[in-house]
């Protein structure tokens, strides 16, 4: 049985934004974090035209004129996700780290949840088994070796970090939910055409935008952005690659389906760590490895 489009569209995304951030790291003690920001726009929008050209000469296809309500949710979309990536970052405390990325991850469930009222998506009983087993695993690698105790965890959920992790979950589940609103909104047939072109506009709006507010704010800022033009424009080419691949995914399947495959980043993080970095898995790394895939396996099954 061929394997579907949109899970091969789906996991390539989770290895490119796996490859991004690690990329990314080396940009931290060098640009402010709207500077790092706006890198992965910038300098993603060529490598997004080079891709839409490139499909666009091979498969031909029409796109019509974009409409005012297309044009209002990939603003809204670009928007959401500017926002979800400041929160992240900025539940990042001392003892938020652990705490902070492991409720941005509730993302999959919040995706689903708003799916299904806003867009109307039906998923199988198995598919929300998977769904659930799936998140729990990501959360649980994100807080296995940090020293919390069950309470500890039940008692953070309250806190700051918590609740910017989880409104970081939020808007980057929007993001998904306004990019996939907005294909409709669009005359061309080809989906894939749709989701390219989609991720350039939004990618081009996002420059504009954040862009617009580093000129306006950090003005000094801007000349680093261009300064580190060599390892921006990678972290720019992985980010517009990894956007390309999800936003395809949006346009074959439900988004709860594919946020919840998209979970597989987290192996692709561990893998990195122990091939890459020399870091040896522990018990608890393959505990919460084998929840993820077995949540993803019966989000595949329940799609089926």
């Amino acid at each position: 049985m061929l394997i579907p489009l949109w899970v091969v569209a789906t996991g390539t995304a989770a290895l490119f934004q796996t490859w991004r951030t690690a990329l990314q790291q080396r940009l931290r003690g060098q640009l402010s974090l709207n500077a790092a920001a706006v890198v992965r726009y910038l300098y993603g929008v060529p490598v997004g035209l080079v891709i839409l050209a490139l499909y666009w000469l091979a498969t031909g296809g029409w796109l019509g004129t974009p409409g005012v309500t297309y044009l209002l949710l990939v603003a809204l979309a670009g928007l959401l996700q500017i926002f979800g990536t400041n929160l992240l970052i900025s539940s990042f405390g001392p003892r938020g780290f652990a705490v902070g990325t492991a409720y941005s991850k509730t993302e999959a469930i919040q995706a689903s949840l708003i799916a299904v009222i806003l867009l109307g998506e039906a998923l199988s009983p198995l598919a929300w088994k998977g769904i659930i087993i799936s998140a729990a695993g990501v959360m649980y690698l994100s807080l296995a070796g940090r020293g919390l105790t069950a309470g500890e965890v039940l008692r953070a959920t309250v806190q700051p970090a918590a609740l910017r992790g989880m409104g970081a979950g939020f808007c980057f589940a929007m993001t998904a939910i306004c990019a996939r609103a907005a294909y409709p909104e669009l005359q061309a047939s080809d989906p894939i055409l749709k989701a390219l072109f989609t991720v350039v506009l939004m990618n081009a709006m996002q420059t504009l935008m954040q862009g617009g507010w580093l000129f306006a704010k950090e003005r000094q800022a801007v000349f680093s952005v261009f300064r580190t033009w060599r390892s921006s424009a990678q972290v720019g080419a992985l980010s517009a690659c990894g956007s390309a691949c999800w936003f395809i995914g949006f346009a074959l399947a439900p988004v709860a389906l594919v946020r919840a495959v998209g979970q597989v980043e987290i192996l692709f993080t561990l893998a990195f760590s122990r091939f890459f970095l020399g870091e040896r898995m522990k018990g608890s790394d393959v505990l919460g490895a084998l929840l993820v895939v077995s949540g993803v396996v019966l989000v595949l099954l329940g799609s089926l």
